[in-house]
């Protein structure tokens, strides 16, 4: 072969190197496919069917929190309005028991008092007179007691007749009896027979809410100058609707805001026709707001059917007319249909969807919904 070949082969040999370079280099600077950007949820790659995909950094990212779903004895049957009022014998009113004129007040209205403390104190002349009388009928006391005791022994001696003996004895025992009537009265009334006064105290713990009472000012001894509330349980009235009678019975659940819980206590029988509606009656607990005379909203619970949880109201959503709950599952969240059988106290009920101890999403669902809308 001459020189004019070899140079022939020579030149085609490098141009099939430069062509494999320059497609090598081609393809190594041809751009990369765009990589997920930080913080955007990709759709389910590899996700089980109806799971959205959300690792734990972006969860943080979408400001999302978790409430546990806690199993429930009682589910919410009706919210009704009520008035609070202190129960028929749980308000006390405290009797001047002897007229006077009233030397010191010392609680005024709205007050919470203790049982026993002292409320006012009264100057009275029937005070003053009992106490002189007491103090007469112990002096009377004592010389009925020793001249019982001196006629017992004369009568022992043989001097004197039995009998004599006998009412010297009788005698002495109804002074006693006058003395302790005498002192018991004062005691009762809490009086002062040396100063001629007595002091009002509050029978029973709880709220002064009347006290018709002033420095100066007189009682009579017929009237109740100051009226007190038990403090430690109240009554609720409120209207069951016509619907609803026959199902609400005594023992039921109540509650009232903020989380004060009672129990039924009487459903009325008969429907006010103005109203179409009963009354029910309830039981509930002293607590912050709870005050007589106050309208309110009575939530009635009756027994939840087995397997019912509670959530917080804020894990309900609805996505295009489905009612659900974002779950959280290994990797992301699944949104449950559910199906609700009340709601109050900020605690929604539900009947399915959902299995006690499972985490559902409290806050961050509207980024779930909208990721959820957006499949």
């Amino acid at each position: 072969m001459n020189s004019r070949a070899y140079l022939s082969i020579g030149a085609i040999v490098a141009v099939g190197i430069v062509s494999g370079l320059w497609w090598i280099a081609a393809d190594s600077n041809a751009p990369a496919p765009p990589a997920a950007r930080p913080g955007t949820v990709q759709a389910n790659a590899g996700a089980v069917p109806g799971d959205l995909r959300v690792d734990g950094k972006q969860a943080a990212q979408l400001g999302i929190r978790l409430a546990p779903a806690v199993a429930v004895e009682d589910a919410p049957l009706a919210t009704v309005p009520a008035v609070i009022q202190p129960p028929a014998n749980a308000r006390v009113a405290v009797a001047a028991t002897f007229p006077g004129v009233v030397m010191r007040t010392l609680v005024v209205e709205g007050d919470t008092v203790r049982q026993g403390q002292p409320l006012a104190v009264i100057s009275s002349r029937e005070v003053l007179m009992m106490g002189a009388d007491l103090t007469r009928a112990n002096a009377r006391l004592g010389v009925a007691r020793s001249n019982a005791a001196r006629l017992s022994q004369l009568s022992r001696e043989g001097i004197i007749a039995g009998a004599r003996a006998d009412e010297a004895s009788a005698m002495a025992v109804e002074t006693s009896a006058d003395v302790s009537e005498k002192a018991r009265i004062l005691r009762m009334v809490n009086g002062h027979g040396a100063s001629g006064s007595y002091t009002l105290t509050a029978p029973i713990a709880g709220r002064v809410t009347t006290a018709s009472i002033q420095a100066g000012g007189s009682v009579d001894g017929t009237t109740a100058p100051y009226v007190i509330d038990a403090a430690n349980r109240y009554e609720v009235l409120g209207q069951l609707p016509e619907r609803l009678v026959g199902l609400v019975h005594p023992g039921m659940t109540v509650r009232i805001d903020p989380d004060i819980r009672g129990r039924v206590t009487a459903v009325g029988s008969t429907i006010d026709p103005a109203t179409r509606s009963a009354s029910v009656k309830a039981e509930i607990a002293a607590g912050p707001g709870i005050v007589a005379g106050r309208a309110t909203s009575l939530s009635i619970a009756g027994p939840a059917p087995a397997g019912a949880v509670g959530v917080p109201a804020a894990a309900v959503a609805t996505v295009n007319n489905r009612t659900v709950v974002f779950v959280a599952t290994t990797g992301g969240f699944a949104m449950r249909d559910v199906e609700i059988s009340g709601t109050g106290g900020g605690q929604a009920v539900l009947l399915s969807g959902v299995k006690p101890g499972e985490q559902v999403v409290i806050a961050g669902t509207s980024a779930l919904k909208a990721l959820a809308l957006s499949r």
